[in-house]
């Protein structure tokens, strides 16, 4: 995947380089555009943006004519900005505009002219346009950042909105109304220039490889995270395994945004969306927070881990197989998957099968009321002792539990590992069958006697007389 990933990046580099048009080469197409403007083109001829004075555009709204340089960069200007206050951005903002406003001017001038041309002449109008709006592209930029600056710095957000809706409308306007040779010329323009589409591509390509080492490192960070709490005495599976998650998360999360900050790109409006969008959720998902609060109860109490059999108050009984902040999956010995919300789990009572190490395994064998209750016990003592599964320690119970109505009922209980339960339970059950049998100790089966006693004459007599009397 990651070799996939560098070959596509590779790619992208390559076009971006065939889209460098040096500025050398741009300028001599400028030139020519000119020279055959000037010998086709019957009309006067279109000619160059007329340049706004920025020296008195700056004496007039105070500020340094340098803010208001129109071949400025981008990252230059951020910085000038920085010392300025409210009261001096709210100059520049409508300083900007009106710059902005004579370049749109410029741009609508050079339209008009190739609606009235056709052919290679309008063409030629055409070109003029795209390499216009392209100048003025990088003017709308420098405007926005000053309306940014303003914004941060407690400007009149209503003014701002003004601003802005005038910057969106220009360009909503103007790809609406141009035509498609016109719409292509200027891509073109913008896929070419240094800041517009190669930049995009360049930052896209910063993302996508950014991204890529992020999930690497994440995912080494997690595999670490997962080991080195696994070596915490104490610490169980499934907390061990949710630390290693949101450790993970949190290093995608905390490297995009540094990655985009280091773009340029303002990520304070993300976190304001993070805080709307919670408080609607809060609401939205109540049963879902309970259950993640639920999981992390899990995780901190650790009633059960991984592996272990529980059995939920018989609604839900089997191995855990995972626990997320939201569910618990549980397999049941059919090999069915339930899984099952953690509110409802926390909530209920949780008996761990597995949680310890050894097991009483509780045994009861019915002998006959004429069989020698010491000659079984002995029996099952040597079973017992045989069984390769049973424990010494602690030692097993063998007594008489039960006087029953068919049977004299002996308490055989013997420990064992945890897991091997089961198999001691069943190989003793048949054990003990054979070993009985063979010492002629039988194990009775309920059993139930009815006499049949002929009725008295006298109670007949009875019988006749009420059945006379009813009549």
């Amino acid at each position: 995947m990651l070799r996939h990933a560098l070959c596509i990046l590779c790619l992208v580099l390559s076009g971006l380089m065939v889209l460098n048009v040096p500025s050398a080469y741009a300028q001599t197409i400028d030139d020519s555009d000119q020279t055959q403007l000037s010998s086709e083109d019957p009309t006067p001829m279109l000619t160059e943006a007329g340049e706004i004075d920025t020296d008195e555009l700056a004496k007039e709204f105070n500020l340094p004519s340098r803010i208001l340089n129109t071949r400025i960069e981008s990252q230059r200007l951020e910085l000038l900005l920085l010392p300025l206050t409210e009261k001096q951005l709210a100059a520049a903002s409508e300083a900007w505009q009106r710059i902005v406003q004579e370049q749109t001017q410029d741009v609508v001038d050079a339209t008009l002219r190739v609606s009235e041309m056709d052919g290679e002449t309008a063409d030629l109008f055409r070109g003029r346009v795209a390499k216009l709006a392209e100048e003025r592209r990088h003017l709308f930029d420098n405007f926005v950042l000053v309306l940014n600056d303003w914004q941060k710095k407690g400007g009149n957000a209503d003014e701002i909105a003004k601003y802005r809706a005038y910057r969106s409308s220009i360009i909503i306007d103007e790809i609406r109304n141009a035509d498609v040779e016109t719409l292509r010329q200027r891509t073109l323009k913008w896929l070419a220039a240094r800041d517009g589409g190669i930049e995009v591509a360049i930052d896209g390509a910063v993302v996508v490889v950014s991204l890529l080492g992020l999930l690497f490192v994440a995912r080494i960070i997690r595999a670490v995270t997962r080991r080195w709490m696994g070596r915490v005495k104490g610490m169980s599976f499934l907390m061990a395994a949710f630390l290693g998650g949101l450790f993970y998360w949190l290093t995608l999360t905390i490297g995009l945004i540094l990655v985009l900050s280091l773009l340029g790109m303002d990520v304070t409006p993300l976190f304001a969306l993070v805080g709307g969008a919670s408080f609607i959720l809060a609401f939205a998902m109540q049963e879902t927070i309970a259950n993640f609060f639920s999981g992390l109860m899990i995780m901190m109490n650790k009633p059960f881990d991984e592996g272990d059999y529980v059995d939920l108050e018989g609604f839900a009984t089997g191995t855990v197989q995972q626990t997320n902040l939201i569910s618990t999956t549980i397999a049941t010995v059919d090999n069915k998957i339930i899984a099952v919300p953690n509110n409802r789990v926390w909530n209920s009572v949780i008996t761990n099968v597995t949680a310890s190490s050894t097991r009483r395994v509780d045994m009861v064998f019915g002998i006959s009321y004429s069989d020698s209750i010491g000659h079984a016990i002995n029996l099952l003592e040597e079973l017992i002792e045989a069984h390769p599964l049973a424990l010494e320690t602690p030692k097993p119970v063998i007594c008489v539990g039960e006087l029953a109505d068919s049977s004299v009922n002996l308490l055989c209980r013997p420990w064992s590992k945890t897991e091997d339960y089961w198999e001691l339970y069943w190989g003793m059950q048949q054990l003990v069958k054979e070993r009985f049998d063979a010492e002629g100790i039988s194990i009775p089966f309920p059993q139930r006697s009815v006499h049949l006693e002929k009725a008295s004459p006298d109670l007949e007599t009875q019988k006749a007389a009420s059945i006379i009397d009813t009549a």
